[in-house]
């Protein structure tokens, strides 16, 4: 058996070991409740990655677009979609690099915006972003229906993930044709169309999670150290933690860390496995419905997404009604921001001083594209004829200033009471 068998087998003798203790675990993981804490750093970030979004889904529309341009008709209702807290058109006339405005061949009085020469250009680059990456796409997709009932999900609750979950505008038509052996169309019985996965992936079926606490216990490396785990297991002074970044006071405090301590000692269920057999009313569920949240944003590109779209998959998840109070039940794990009049859900371990800790290439290629809305914004036409001829250089070099500007921005929080009914509330 590999050292990587061992591991799995390991995990869940734990899981099985620890469930007659599940009562105790109650009575103390109940007691405690922390106020939300705002993070100022987390919520530029947000904030930042909201106007990429709305740029990337506005030069696809207009890709998408027969005649490669959109008129500001076709932007009027707009804004909301695109999560925009300006008119759609003021937003497009701020990043003239991307976005080039003229008059409608027929009808004068009517602007039109079509790409501009740079936004041409970071369009090819990210085609080809997208094709180096293929392998991963396809894996992150059939790891996110693998962690549902039926292996499937409506493509109206996979097409608002598109962005996050780094996933080509035609993810629809050419996935699915490339890989027929992979994915399917199919139809449920309330008419919708829904994307299916043909065949359980089992190299794909290990959480990050495990693979975390694998890197950790060397189990990849030495089979000894993967024994020496399974010890620890089964005397119950070892479990697969979840990583945790507390708010500033609340990792001292000698509650939290006892309700952290009892809570890791609950067996992990991964959220690949089956869990229609466990006591939705249990802490085990809790733990699981931890677990897959986790997973669920840890598939994500900027390890985040609004809170909206993991409700649309609520069911397909198994996961209960009012899942979203796990988000401030667990601060250490989970960040709730409000930021641009909607809520946001990001990982904590997935940011370090204000930057992703293991960027994606796309993550890289986007901060590249920021840049040039950026230059573009400041020094307006000015700003094609200064990046044309020089663009790798003046983006890399605008990056890694702009990254470096983040690094040293304090990460501020700030101690908000906001009540469960409010994070409950259906209003994004």
């Amino acid at each position: 058996m590999n050292s990587k068998a061992k591991f799995l087998d390991s995990v869940l003798l734990s899981q099985s070991s620890a469930l007659h203790n599940l009562q105790h675990y109650r009575t103390i993981i109940a007691k405690v409740r922390l106020k939300w804490v705002k993070n100022r750093s987390l919520d530029h970030i947000i904030d930042v990655q909201t106007d990429i979004k709305a740029a990337s889904l506005i030069k696809d529309a207009i890709v998408r677009s027969p005649t490669g341009y959109l008129t500001s008709k076709s932007l009027a209702d707009s804004q909301k979609l695109l999560g925009l807290t300006v008119p759609t058109m003021r937003f497009m006339r701020r990043y003239p690099t991307l976005f080039e405005e003229y008059p409608h061949p027929k009808y004068p009085s009517l602007p039109c915006f079509k790409l501009a020469p740079l936004g041409k250009i970071m369009q090819d680059r990210e085609i080809k972003v997208f094709e180096e990456c293929e392998d991963d796409i396809v894996e992150r997709l059939c790891r996110l229906l693998m962690m549902t009932r039926n292996k499937m999900l409506p493509f109206q609750s996979l097409h608002p993930l598109k962005w996050d979950l780094g996933l080509p505008d035609d993810f629809d038509r050419i996935l699915i044709r490339k890989y027929p052996d992979h994915f399917c169309v199919v139809k449920e019985t309330n008419g919708l169309n829904c994307l299916k996965l043909v065949q359980w992936r089992e190299e794909y079926s290990v959480s990050m999670l495990q693979k975390m606490n694998e890197k950790s216990t060397g189990g990849s490396i030495d089979g000894n150290n993967d024994i020496s785990s399974y010890r620890e297991f089964k005397r119950g002074k070892s479990a697969l933690e979840f990583p945790m970044s507390f708010p500033r006071g609340y990792g001292a405090q000698k509650k939290v860390k006892a309700w952290m301590d009892e809570f890791h000692k609950l067996p992990y269920i991964s959220p690949y496995e089956d869990s229609r057999g466990i006591d939705p009313n249990s802490e085990l569920m809790e733990k699981r419905v931890v677990g897959v949240l986790h997973e669920l944003l840890g598939l994500t590109i900027y390890k985040k997404t609004k809170r909206n779209y993991m409700r649309c998959m609520r069911e397909e998840l198994n996961l209960p009604h009012k899942f979203t109070r796990i988000f401030t039940r667990y601060p250490g794990i989970f960040y709730l921001s409000l930021k641009c009049k909607t809520t946001t859900v990001a990982l904590r371990e997935g940011y370090r001083r204000g930057r992703l800790v293991d960027p994606h290439p796309l993550a890289r290629h986007r901060d590249k594209l920021h840049y040039v809305m950026r230059t573009g914004l400041i020094y307006r036409n000015k700003a094609t004829d200064m990046m044309m001829h020089n663009l790798d250089n003046l983006v890399d070099k605008g990056v890694e200033e702009n990254a470096g500007e983040e690094e040293e921005e304090s990460d501020e929080e700030e101690e908000v009471e906001v009540s469960d009914e409010y994070f409950d509330s259906d209003e994004d």
